[in-house]
């Protein structure tokens, strides 16, 4: 990679909350994700569909730093996440930058991983009070308040054994919104639940995504869902974006051969 090539931040009103800037991704072999260029709006609400392995969960995993790129850069809230400056040029990151941008992020797993140990209450407060410091009285402020936001404050003080999958699902989101982050990340996070759990857990993202001024990018497999609250949707195929566009446009009316194809096998299945 020539660093020289990219700049040190991003300049101007208009800059984007998020931009992927030529970023590859290789596992050996494989490359997952080809020179990919993708900016997020502030505020703006993405989701990312696709077959498996064309490289949606990894797009989340790179912005969480879980997985080192291999070329490009990858720019959030206008500084580099993947780099740092050192004497006018951008170098790799180290980990105490990696953990300074990561506060702007917040992930929600298709599995909840949660303190099996801890109150959701106490897996609400946790991050804050050991990662931003906040004291335990702020954090159990906050997080009583977003536990009541995502339909949990009768159960804040139940183990993740005593609640449902949908549940824990709802304490995870209301984990990673304690950080406050301006960005939030949801990778697959209904397809572990019963369907008859979906619906809550959809109904929390759609609040986030009506309510809080949030940028969410969103890999899923609920196209109805998608189409409903997303202002954009990217479809991608062997590690590129292959199209994108208005949700409404994509789903009624996609260009690409290989989206029409992954749609109708979709909608049929469904």
């Amino acid at each position: 990679m020539n660093d020289r090539d990219y700049p040190l931040q991003l300049e101007g009103d208009d800059a984007p909350m998020v931009r992927f800037l030529n970023v590859t991704k290789r596992y050996g072999e494989l490359t997952v994700l080809d020179s990919l260029d993708l900016d997020v709006a502030e505020n703006e609400i993405i989701s990312i569909i696709g077959p498996s392995g064309s490289g949606k969960t990894t797009v989340l995993r790179m912005l969480m730093t879980l997985e080192e790129i291999d070329d490009g850069v990858i720019y959030v809230n206008r500084e580099p996440l993947t780099h740092r400056e050192q004497g006018g040029t951008l170098v790799w990151a180290n980990q105490a930058h990696l953990r300074r941008m990561r506060s702007h992020i917040g992930m929600v797993f298709q599995h909840f991983n949660l303190f099996p140990h801890m109150t959701a209450l106490e897996n609400c407060m946790e991050a804050p009070v050991q990662v931003l410091g906040l004291s335990k009285k702020e954090a159990q402020e906050r997080s009583e308040e977003l536990l009541q936001m995502v339909g949990l404050g009768d159960k804040m003080h139940q183990h993740p054994s005593r609640l449902s999958g949908g549940q824990q699902q709802r304490v995870a989101i209301a984990r990673a919104l304690a950080m406050r982050p301006d960005v939030m990340l949801f990778d697959e996070v209904t397809s572990a639940l019963d369907p008859e759990l979906v619906g809550e857990v959809l109904n929390v993202i759609r609040t986030l995504a009506t309510e809080h001024n949030l940028t969410m990018l969103m890999v899923t497999h609920e196209m109805g869902f998608a189409r409903e609250i997303s202002h954009r949707v990217c479809f991608f195929y062997e590690g590129k974006i292959a199209e994108q566009g208005d949700p409404g446009e994509i789903f009624s009316n996609p260009k690409n051969p290989r989206t029409q194809q992954f749609l109708r096998a979709v909608l049929e299945a469904g």
